[in-house]
């Protein structure tokens, strides 16, 4: 079986970034759902047997805070593999070697991310 092509390398790391990036996304939402219930235990006065909601609360805004700053270097690595791939297409068209199933992907994962990017 032949190596894959640099146009399916480039896909493939477009579409795994994409599938990273949404699991930040809903790590996040989980991380300030958990937050929010710390912050409402502590506020009713229900602390845990140790007295250390407080300690908990900060170390689940410290993965908050982590968790948002990982967006900007992703975003960036996202936005480098999708210029990728868009000269990859752009030289398949003109005349590449890929087939039309691979330049379909290419320009279906490019779609998915310009759509992605324009939602965030």
């Amino acid at each position: 079986m032949p190596p894959p092509s640099p146009l399916v390398i480039a896909t493939g790391a477009v579409t795994r970034l994409l599938k990273e990036e949404a699991s930040y996304h809903k790590e996040l939402q989980e991380q300030e759902a958990k937050v929010k219930a710390q912050e409402e235990k502590i506020q009713s006065g229900q602390d845990d047997e140790e007295g250390n909601a407080t300690y908990i609360l900060k170390q689940h805004q410290m993965v908050v805070e982590q968790t948002r700053a990982v967006f900007k270097p992703l975003r960036t690595r996202i936005n480098q593999a999708v210029e990728k791939l868009e000269d990859l297409v752009a030289a398949e068209e003109k005349g590449g070697s890929a087939s039309e199933e691979e330049l379909a992907n290419a320009k279906a994962a490019l779609e998915k991310a310009k759509a992605e990017n324009a939602s965030a």
